[in-house]
């Protein structure tokens, strides 16, 4: 909607979700609950600058109040999260962003902004192929850096971001201060988490359109909250130490058509990381290696992709190093639709096939083969901080055994029209040695959705 040169925006998000946690006696891990979302945002695009200022108002209801058991259990899946935070039923209402971005001279995307708004690493802008680009979307973005868009309040930040696009580069700088939200409807505070970003994007022409990128990250969280590590509770508890990890890696993605076989694709990503955990000092890794094929089957439009994703764990907890991959402040649930894991201590060996059968239908089936890295780190959750007192990310003992889960799920995108999304998601994981010793109850689990999004 325009009024002159101001143009409102908005959003609303009904989802209603269904769990069946791996089972246990001491608590009851199936329930249903419900939230909505609504964001309304009004925004001025002038000549030199452009603003906008953003309110979201999440709600939350029917969550369950018997879903959380003694440990090593824990929280028997994100129902669980949301009450921890909230209480059965909530509300809340805050300034999700208000930034102002100023152009600035040369090349057309050239800016500054400053303020409030949402970040999400990866998405920079380099080739403009359509596969790239989803590529981007669904296996490249959100790794490290996310707005943790799938919970029903999100992260945003504080800061500042530098745009900057010299002979068909892309630079993207951002300095950052992470709010609350996440699984408390609460989004207004800010914590004691600090980032900064840099990338250099370029996208390529040769043998077919691609895309490389280099990054750095540096993370630091001054919050006194107990870290989650394969360390004794008593080590951890009494490492008040602050958090800094600087993350640098690369990332390539390619195209390559053919005429009769359809088009191929590959990715690479990796990263390395330094600094200190606390009083440890903190080493880590993490790559992805994965490839994809579209053959030109018109009425399907099929889309077969496959990779292994790997990270690496602590395999001493008695030593002064911390050695698992961190995966700093990301969106986890792009990378596990059912988000029983995250990319931390993992090894995820992958297939997936994506229908398209309408131009407004998608149908993506995955299925996960999934493993520890080591069995004497955790099998981790969570993409990271979200409240000044949690540390936001939990971990089970692995028993000694690296094996965890197998993993099927389906899920079907409709759009309805231009302004109205249908999506319904549902996930089968069925337990092996690592779940099998925490849930010996029922060592499967479910997990389902039916999300209504209207947008203007």
């Amino acid at each position: 909607m325009e009024l002159g040169d101001v143009v409102v925006t908005g959003s609303v998000r009904f989802r209603v979700e269904s769990w069946q946690w791996f089972e246990t006696p001491l608590a009851d891990g199936s329930y249903t609950f419900g939230a909505n979302q609504v964001r309304l945002g009004i925004q001025q695009k002038r000549r030199n600058f452009d603003w906008m200022l953003e309110l979201e108002q999440p709600t939350l209801f029917g969550l369950p109040d018997d879903a959380i058991a003694p440990p090593p259990q824990g929280a028997l899946g994100l129902g669980a999260n949301y009450f921890a935070s909230n209480g059965r039923e909530a509300a809340g209402i805050f300034l999700k962003q208000g930034f102002l971005r100023l152009r600035l001279p040369g090349t057309e995307g050239n800016s500054l902004r400053l303020g409030r708004f949402e970040f999400i690493e990866g998405l920079e802008p380099g080739s403009k192929d359509a596969t790239i680009g989803v590529l981007k979307r669904d296996r490249i973005a959100h790794r490290l850096i996310g707005n943790f868009g799938f919970s029903h309040v999100g992260r945003s930040f504080d800061g500042a971001q530098l745009a900057w696009n010299p002979r068909n580069v892309n630079v993207t700088l951002m300095a950052g201060r992470a709010t609350r939200g996440v699984f408390q409807v609460d989004g207004m505070g800010e914590l004691d988490a600090d980032v900064l970003y840099g990338a250099l994007t370029r996208g390529t022409t040769s043998a077919g359109p691609g895309e490389w990128r280099l990054f750095a990250v540096m993370y630091h969280d001054g919050r006194r909250t107990t870290k989650t590590d394969n360390r004794p509770l008593p080590a951890r508890v009494a490492d008040a130490h602050n958090l800094r990890v600087t993350t640098v890696g690369a990332d390539l993605l390619h195209v390559f058509p053919t005429k009769r076989a359809g088009s191929f694709d590959v990715l690479l990503w990796g990263a390395l990381q330094g600094g200190s955990w606390g009083v440890q000092e903190h080493r880590g890794w993490a790559v992805a290696l994965e490839a994809g094929w579209q053959p030109p089957l018109k009425q399907l439009k099929p889309w077969l992709r496959a990779g292994w994703n790997r990270s690496s764990g602590d395999d001493d907890p008695a030593d002064a190093s911390h050695r698992t991959f961190f995966q700093v402040l990301p969106t986890p649930r792009i990378y596990a639709r059912f988000p029983f894991f995250n990319l931390m201590n993992t090894d995820d060996l992958f297939a997936e096939l994506v229908l398209r059968p309408h131009a407004r239908l998608t149908v993506r089936s995955d299925v996960h083969s999934l493993r520890l890295a080591s069995s004497k780190d955790l099998w981790y959750q969570g993409g990271g901080a979200y409240d000044q007192f949690v540390f936001g990310y939990a971990g089970r003992p692995s028993g000694g055994n690296t094996s965890l889960a197998t993993l099927f799920d389906v899920s079907a995108d409709v759009t309805v029209s231009k302004n109205i999304t249908v999506t319904g998601y549902f996930a089968d994981a069925e337990g092996k040695q690592v779940i099998s010793q925490i849930y010996p109850a029922d060592r499967s689990a479910r997990f389902g959705y039916l999300e209504f999004n209207y947008r203007f």
